[in-house]
């Protein structure tokens, strides 16, 4: 999966950057000219409100691209003011500045996956995916969303994570390279590309990948195996990549081991939690906050697993290093 690019958006010359940001993406992608069209569309309307609305207004510009339908996702992340009925926010013809008040609308016309948390005083978070084949967006068991970030002052970012799936079960991957910068970039690389080509438990793919790390300065990896039809996430870590389970009613950490793949380990073993109905896998790297908790953000699970990252960035990122946050849904 390819890093998040953050844009920052509070003066109009910064949209017009976005908006070639994301052609430029696009046409990576294979892109035709009318959904590249499309995104750049959704991009100049999300970018224009945060300059005229938002505080601490961002755009998140992330590439999926290891799929058979590659697919762009534009979050719209911002500080305030919120919106108290973001269902009439929506509607064509509001708006409160003056303008025709279509964008929210358009942008939700042209995405093929909508999703929106809005709190009054706490702010915004607006998703908009848009694939590059018309009608083909994820699909399968799992919603999956990741967003990654360099540190600050690094063009790329030293964290890596990987999902794939087959019918019921999925498998996952987090990695954190020591430090931040290119050579942390390598080792998370490394860590990521072996899990994708090796099968297995997580905790014997693990232990296997431990060797051809030494070659780096190391990881801290999480990986999981989720089974669809059981319920089940069997879950084995080495180092501060943080694992939680979370719905409306339960909260669970999953437990890492100490040590760091490339250096020095621990015999590494599997636990297997399970799944409640309605609950989120959550993995992030300590580029965020440990202490995080959805009490004070209602609605927040039941948006896209994309927008339940962007919040997590937006009110937990420590800013001093890289980030990743992973957020899995199974339906």
């Amino acid at each position: 999966m390819t890093p998040t690019l953050c844009l920052p958006i509070t003066d109009p010359s910064q949209v017009g950057d976005a908006r070639r940001t994301a052609a430029r993406l696009t046409g990576e992608l294979g892109f035709d000219e009318t959904r590249s069209g499309q995104v750049s569309l959704i991009v100049n309307e999300l970018g224009n409100n945060l300059v005229r609305h938002a505080q601490a207004g961002r755009l998140l510009i992330g590439a999926v691209a290891g799929s058979e339908h590659p697919t762009i996702d534009v979050l719209s992340v911002d500080a305030g003011p919120g919106m108290a009925d973001v269902d009439r926010c929506l509607a064509d013809g509001y708006s409160t500045g003056g303008t025709p008040g279509t964008g929210f609308g358009a942008v939700k016309r042209l995405s093929d996956c909508f999703s929106v948390h809005s709190a009054p005083g706490r702010g915004t978070i607006i998703l908009s995916r848009v694939g590059r084949d018309a009608g083909a967006t994820r699909s399968g068991r799992f919603d999956v969303a990741g967003i990654s970030l360099a540190a600050p002052g690094e063009t790329v970012s030293g964290d890596a994570w990987c999902f794939d799936s087959h019918g019921d079960v999925g498998r996952v991957m987090v990695a954190d390279g020591l430090g931040h910068g290119p050579v942390a970039a390598e080792a998370a690389d490394l860590a990521v590309a072996f899990f994708a080509r090796t099968s297995g438990a997580p905790s014997a793919v693990l232990s296997a990948a431990h060797p051809v790390l030494r070659s780096t300065r190391g990881a801290a990896v999480a990986a999981a195996t989720l089974d669809g039809s059981a319920r089940t996430i069997t879950f084995c870590g080495s180092g501060n990549i943080a694992g939680r389970v979370v719905s409306g009613i339960e909260d669970r950490s999953l437990l890492s081991q100490h040590g760091t793949l490339g250096a020095q380990i621990r015999k590494l073993t599997d636990i297997v939690y399970p799944w409640p109905a309605h609950a989120v896998l959550v993995l992030h790297s300590d580029g965020i906050t440990s202490r995080w908790t959805f009490d004070d953000a209602p609605g927040l699970l039941q948006c896209d697993p994309a927008v339940i990252a962007a919040w997590l960035l937006r009110e937990h990122l420590r800013g001093r290093d890289d980030a990743t946050v992973v957020v899995i849904r199974l339906h």
